[in-house]
């Protein structure tokens, strides 16, 4: 009550200035007024301040009744107060990912961006925001060694702090309005890419290369065992800490596993890595997971892009209607070049379970070596030898 004649005062407040202007009169003249009627003089009214005022006190009202209606904040959503991001890492399709601190912890920080393209409706952003705030939810309960920690999500950006020295751009200006926060933990290894290109010459060892592939195969089981499909599983998304333990990331198109698979469908995840079934538009399941396991393995091991000569055109039709894959060089170990073909199947059943997968790479002895030959010790290209390197 007390606040609602305080607002009642504003309200009288605001309006005093028109009493200003407002006379009684019993005046003679071709027209006459009672004791209760009044006249307004427009040059005694200051509209300017009256507006000013009855803007604040009505903002005061909705902010009021804004605050009484909001539901209380999500258990995952963070303090944007808390949180300062410091530099760009990487751009891609989803949004910007940026260098930052939360609360005292070193954070990755990505921005995603939804209805800024001109193209997509207010429905379909609002479609877009619920499916990523159920999504969350979700990932915020995931705790594994080889799942990159999500620190929080925040569904709007309007108190986000961007730095204006930013080189690559004016990104506090062109902050987009229907933007979404996301902060996972900072990994400074890099991407397994990255690592793969800088030993594309010398090869890995074959005790690291089963390593790096148990650390993903670990993950990706443990993700399945969620119900949740990555959908996007590549060595560009997959992150290393500073003693190269590998953590899956990048969760921009993964979603919880429909129960019918036929709810599963269209082209999601990035050429070359996509199942047969996706690039064919068919239902699909976990297992187009293990399909770009498959496909990771064998990049693992050759250090080296899959389909390097061909146009993603290509690949797509290829793969689809002549089973195309990666050639296994001849120096790869059986053990480890069955697990590729048994994740590459072009029969999603006959593919490998993540937890079987898990089992086999635990069973292999790496003490004798089996790992690609580097080149400068290679006879040819890409060592299609008999040759074991170590």
């Amino acid at each position: 009550m007390d606040a609602k004649r305080g607002e009642e005062s504003s309200l009288v407040g605001a309006s005093s200035q028109v009493k200003e202007g407002v006379s009684h009169s019993n005046s003679k003249g071709s027209g006459s007024f009672d004791g209760n009627d009044m006249f307004v003089r427009a040059d005694k009214i200051d509209l300017r301040s009256l507006d000013i005022q009855l803007e604040k006190t009505l903002s005061k009202i909705w902010l009021k009744e804004r605050r009484g209606s909001q539901k209380p904040s999500e258990e995952w959503e963070i303090d944007l107060s808390k949180l300062e991001i410091r530099y760009v890492i990487a751009r891609g399709t989803y949004g910007t990912v940026y260098r930052g601190v939360y609360d005292g912890q070193d954070v990755a920080v990505k921005l995603l961006d939804w209805g800024q393209d001109g193209v997509t409706i207010d429905a379909e952003t609002a479609a877009l925001r619920a499916s990523f705030q159920q999504e969350v939810a979700v990932w915020h309960r995931l705790d594994h060694p080889n799942v990159t920690k999500f620190v929080g999500a925040s569904m709007w950006t309007s108190n986000l702090k961007i730095p204006q020295n930013d080189s690559t751009s004016n990104v506090h200006s062109s902050l987009p309005t229907r933007a979404c926060c996301v902060v996972v933990e900072y990994l400074a290894g890099g991407t397994l890419k990255q690592y793969l290109i800088k030993n594309r010459r010398r090869k890995l060892p074959y005790k690291i290369v089963i390593q790096v592939a148990l650390d993903l195969a670990r993950g990706l089981s443990y993700l399945h065992s969620k119900k949740i499909v990555h959908r996007d599983v590549k060595t560009e998304n997959m992150l290393l800490d500073t003693n190269r333990k590998l953590k899956i990331a990048d969760f921009g198109v993964a979603r919880v596993e429909a129960q019918n698979p036929r709810d599963m469908t269209g082209e999601t995840g990035t050429l070359g890595y996509m199942a047969p079934e996706v690039l064919d538009g068919k239902p699909y399941n976990r297992r187009c997971d293990v399909y770009s396991f498959g496909i990771c393995l064998w990049e693992i091991y050759c250090c080296d892009m899959p389909y390097a000569d061909l146009s993603f055109v290509d690949v797509s039709s290829a793969v689809v209607r002549q089973n195309l894959r990666p050639e296994i060089p001849r120096c790869c170990p059986s053990s480890l070049a069955n697990i590729m073909r048994k994740c590459w199947d072009a029969n999603p059943d006959k593919r490998l379970e993540m937890c079987e997968v898990v089992k086999l790479l635990e069973a292999i002895d790496t003490s004798k070596g089996g790992g690609m030959v580097p080149e400068d010790r290679a006879a040819g290209c890409l060592c299609f030898s008999l040759a074991r390197g170590p």
